[in-house]
């Protein structure tokens, strides 16, 4: 395993959903707000999907002490994407109050009602879920590391910050279990290219319904704002680009960059905001 073996805490974040916040809370931009919210939507469903596979393959690798670091961070990596499930569910009851309607969730749904009806085996749906960490960890650095909730309220700012935190710290663990599994780069690259395309279409298409659904689809400010979210000097795919196409090399790990200093550092300034449950 490349992967050191690191701790991947169980974390209890204070803050407070429940009271809600405000429909552009990114500081005012519809199109922000309406891009994260749209993420939101999805991690539910997505997130159960990525517990059941990794626990899935983690319950066909065969008994042996070299396996048992991996699957003490399986365990652990399913505490974290536990944690995160629950917290979006209640970020998106807000959204069904603000009358924004979750496409996202029925679509991503559905294609875990078709990997269970055909049987696709533990390897692939790890190999998918592998593919889907990658795209959030490398979106997860991007936010932590060029401020992309600067200006954001306070309680989204914490939300948004911890999330990518802790998806930077378990961004190999799929990949891992995956390979101890013995799966290969042409698998793995090939559902990473599916994996893309599904998810860039329908984030943007849930972006586009949101705003429509907000009344802000059409004006020119919101365009603005987008352009600048994705390619200005801080933009989301201009500083994502390699990192996203690294996955395609066939000798590609996530520790090639090893950025989890930046959500240390994160975690450990704003320890106040957060409790270690396990």
């Amino acid at each position: 395993m490349n992967s050191a073996i690191i701790d991947l805490p169980v974390r209890k974040l204070a803050v407070d959903l429940a009271s809600g916040f405000g429909r552009h809370w990114h500081g005012g931009d519809a199109y922000r707000s309406m891009y994260f919210n749209a993420l939101s939507m999805s991690f539910p469903v997505g997130e159960q999907f990525f517990i059941d596979s990794v626990r899935a393959g983690a319950a066909a690798l065969p008994p042996h002490e070299r396996h048992a670091p991996l699957q003490a961070m399986v365990a652990q990596f399913i505490g974290q994407e536990a944690t995160h499930r629950h917290l979006h569910g209640l970020y998106n009851r807000h959204l069904e109050r603000q009358n924004l309607r979750n496409r996202w969730q029925g679509w991503a749904q559905r294609r875990v009602n078709w990997c269970n009806s055909f049987g696709l085996s533990p390897l692939n749906v790890v190999a998918v879920t592998a593919a889907y960490e990658h795209l959030t960890a490398v979106f997860a650095d991007t936010l932590l590391r060029h401020g992309l909730m600067e200006g954001a309220e306070e309680k989204m700012q914490t939300l948004w910050t911890w999330h990518a935190a802790e998806e930077t710290e378990h961004k190999a663990v799929a990949f891992e279990l995956y390979r101890a599994m013995g799966g290969g780069a042409l698998r793995r690259i090939a559902w990473y290219l599916y994996v893309f395309c599904i998810f860039s279409l329908e984030s943007n298409v849930q972006t586009l319904l949101n705003l429509k659904r907000d009344g802000s689809l059409l004006r020119v400010r919101t365009w603005r704002a987008a352009l600048g979210f994705w390619f200005g000097r801080n933009g989301q795919l201009r500083r994502s680009a390699r990192a996203l196409l690294a996955y395609l090399h066939p000798s590609f790990h996530p520790d090639d960059d090893d950025n989890r200093a930046v959500a240390a550092r994160w975690l450990a300034d704003n320890s106040s905001r957060w409790t270690r449950v396990k």
